[in-house]
């Protein structure tokens, strides 16, 4: 990680990925949310995970490449792991499968072991007890006992894919928490963080006035006087 993403991840650790899809909504970005990803282990629930995405695809099973054998393959998702930086989050093109686990605990202790800080994806895993012990945090659609080639077959990394209906391409920006994964395109990282972190204060006062019995309209989304006001109070606190 370099210093400029560890500022900007900081800020992004702050910011929801609820707000974050208006964000980059306003900037024109409407397919951010990775359909399907959800908090699966306790590790994933209780916090907000920002990293680069690593991507990693699979296409639906064809019978001669899908075999256990190909688990051994220099193009395996073994090999793949062994390529994964500490700090990235391993995205994964699971094509929205739920009858295949596209990953299990061995695996994901692995990725824990690397330093590796999430897995995404849009379809399920399998050995859930398993996973849960390793700590690593994973947001899946949910579990499945079959392995992986019983319904997949891995194809690479580091290439673009399609998780979740959104293009997500190496070096994109993840951040995952409660309400799921959110991408947010590596050019524009460092202006929608400014961007989300202003849209957190803005909205951190407007809850405060809401608390105060303030009605909505004319606050939520603030009018000119209301805007006023919360400058004001900015300058206050500065």
């Amino acid at each position: 990680m370099t210093p400029d993403d560890a500022e900007t991840f900081k800020v992004l650790s702050g910011v929801t990925t609820a707000t974050l899809t208006t964000v980059l909504l306003k900037k024109g970005l409407r397919n951010v949310w990775i359909r399907g990803a959800f908090p699966i282990t306790p590790s994933a629930g209780g916090q907000r995970i920002v990293g680069r995405a690593f991507t990693l695809r699979f296409v639906p099973a064809r019978e001669d490449l899908a075999t256990p054998e190909s688990w051994s393959s220099p193009k395996s998702t073994r090999a793949a792991i062994e390529q994964m930086p500490e700090g990235c989050i391993a995205v994964v093109d699971a094509n929205g499968a739920r009858d295949a686990g596209f990953w299990g605990d061995i695996l994901c202790a692995r990725m824990a072991r690397r330093g590796v800080a999430a897995l995404v994806s849009d379809g399920v895993v399998r050995d859930l007890a398993g996973v849960v012990s390793t700590g690593l945090a994973v947001w899946a659609g949910g579990t499945a006992a079959p392995p992986s080639v019983a319904g997949l077959t891995f194809v690479d990394w580091q290439q673009p894919i399609g998780c979740g209906g959104v293009a997500v391409f190496p070096d994109d920006v993840i951040v995952a928490d409660q309400d799921g994964a959110v991408l947010i395109p590596a050019s524009l990282v460092g202006e929608i963080a400014g961007l989300a972190a202003e849209q957190e204060r803005l909205e951190g006062w407007i809850m405060e006035q809401v608390q105060q019995g303030a009605a909505l309209p004319g606050l939520y989304p603030p009018n000119a006087d209301n805007k006023a006001r919360y400058e004001a109070s900015r300058q206050t606190q500065e």
